[in-house]
């Protein structure tokens, strides 16, 4: 049934466009062929004028030879002699296709009159010739006869002859131009009449097909939306037109099977999510242990085997030498136990900063904290650096209001810290340069600062300095390990150890530690 409308609406729908395309062909080839006749008919009418043209010049220059007594250039007369033959010939072509064109009522005596112009033309300039060719012995003759070959013949005849030549294709013209005109006004009216008349039938047969197809669509689109929002009781009309029929039945038997699984899936659905967020939460926590125990373990192994390969070799290569000679003398024993001493020293001392650095990671590490004398303290380290490197001008600044301060920590950890900063200090700076150990107290908590002039960190490299094994520059010794103990220890007594370091212009390091009152 309602393909049956579709039908009758695309067959309808073609009838209409079929008579829309026929009427542009026939529209095209008419305006093709006229526009074609006027092209044809403004040419002759220029050919035409041409030749009038052409022949004056041609019977001045003839007359000016006869009048005057000049020599008529010979190549000029005979250029425009060919040049009139040309033309004639054109006229006599475009006049034939004209006549095919036009037919013989609205183009008769074209043809005709322009074989008579043509005889004219050469009459007129045989009889130049034959006036020319008189003797000079019978002047008066030979004036009568220029004159009526000037008055009679050329003023009159030829004039005559051109003029209705040149009337009559202006006429053709006209009347091509009005036919064309009359056409275009035709094909206006036709198209605006059959817009007139088709477009009310064009929407009139679209309101009827909408309203044929909108109410069955609608109704499916409804039942869908229906159970896009879980009413699944929803059922289709079975009144709909009979191709719409299966869509019905299978969009109702849908809706009774989803109903029965939306039921079950519910129940499954909240054991499912219930089970996966409890297994996900302990997923969650024991990868995150993981990856952190095992990130540690890697960065240890690989941390550690680069700084025991060179103590390692160097024991090795001692031991090896030692050996390799037949005979050793105990002053060469005593050097080969110093350096193999020197280096097991620092494989110590490298082994228990390890052992802190991982005992606080694993929150193992253990402070013996307690309450001193800030004041006294800093000064007994600072006293000791100035001792071990006298090269430096290493001094205190004290900016709290009295002596008297109090600071409750591990007092060997935090002189760990505070050796560390300043031996970077030394280290990184030129002899008989002043490194400044300051303390103070801001914010509410104690800060204590060491200051140097020396070469600075380039701000590429100032994320990177408190990770382990880390050397700005490779040509000053040590293990890499001295700034990350140093804010591991200060990290323990809850406390941070920052840097503010510029390249060229010295570094300082501040201790920030909470300041408490002493009960």
């Amino acid at each position: 049934m309602f393909k049956r409308k579709l039908y009758l609406f695309a067959g309808a729908s073609c009838v209409a466009l079929i008579v829309v395309l026929l009427s542009a062909a026939v529209s095209a080839q008419i305006t093709r062929q006229n526009l074609s006749q006027s092209t044809m008919a403004q040419t002759l009418l220029v050919e035409h004028q041409q030749l009038s043209s052409i022949s004056y010049r041609l019977f001045k220059q003839l007359t000016d030879g006869l009048i005057f007594g000049q020599t008529a250039n010979q190549a000029g007369v005979r250029n425009k002699q060919e040049q009139i033959s040309e033309t004639i010939s054109n006229i006599r072509r475009l006049e034939l296709a004209q006549r095919e064109a036009l037919g013989l009522e609205v183009t008769r005596g074209s043809v005709e009159d322009t074989e008579g112009l043509a005889q004219l033309v050469t009459q007129i300039i045989n009889e130049f010739q034959s006036i020319a060719a008189t003797r000079d012995d019978m002047p008066l003759n030979r004036q009568d006869r220029l004159r009526t070959l000037l008055e009679v013949t050329i003023d009159n005849q030829f004039r005559e002859a051109i003029n209705a030549a040149v009337t009559r294709q202006s006429n053709v013209v006209t009347a091509i131009n009005a036919r064309i005109d009359m056409l275009n006004t035709a094909i206006v009216w036709f198209t605006a009449a059959f817009g007139l008349l088709g477009l009310p039938l064009i929407m009139l047969a679209c309101w009827w097909l909408i309203n044929q197809l909108y109410p069955p669509l609608q109704a499916i689109s409804n039942g869908a939306e229906a159970l896009a929002r879980g009413n699944y009781d929803h059922r289709l009309p079975d009144t709909l037109d009979r191709e719409f029929l299966p869509i019905v039945q299978s969009f109702n038997t849908m809706g009774r099977q989803l109903q029965e699984h939306e039921l079950s899936a519910e129940r499954s659905r909240k054991q499912l999510e219930f089970e996966v967020a409890k297994r996900t939460r302990e997923l969650i926590d024991a990868n995150g242990k993981l990856t952190d125990i095992d990130n540690r373990r890697r960065q240890f192994l690989a941390d550690l085997s680069h700084e025991l390969r060179t103590p390692l070799t160097v024991i090795r290569g001692e031991a090896q030498v030692t050996l390799r000679q037949p005979t050793v003398g105990e002053t060469a024993c005593r050097q080969t136990l110093d350096v193999i001493l020197d280096q097991a020293v620092g494989l110590s001392r490298l082994v228990d900063d390890l052992l802190l650095l991982a005992r606080a990671e694993s929150g193992q590490l253990i402070l013996e904290s307690e309450w001193f004398d800030l004041s006294g303290w800093l000064r007994l380290q600072v006293e000791h650096w100035q001792r071990l490197e006298p090269a430096y001008r290493i001094k205190l600044e004290w900016a709290f209001d009295s002596e008297e301060a109090q600071l409750y920590g591990d007092r060997q950890r935090l002189a760990q810290v505070i050796a560390i900063l300043i031996n970077n200090a030394v280290r990184y700076s030129q002899p008989d340069t002043a490194v400044v150990v300051k303390a103070a107290q801001q914010a509410g908590r104690l800060k204590i600062s060491v200051i140097d002039q020396g070469a600075g960190i380039a701000p590429a490299d100032l994320p990177y300095i408190f990770e382990r094994f880390v050397r700005i520059n490779r040509s000053v010794e040590g293990s890499g390990l001295g700034l990350a103990i140093a804010r591991t220890i200060a990290e323990a007594h809850d406390g941070e150890l920052n840097v503010d370091s510029a390249l060229g212009k010295g570094s300082t390091f501040t201790l920030s530690l909470p300041s408490e009152e002493k009960s």
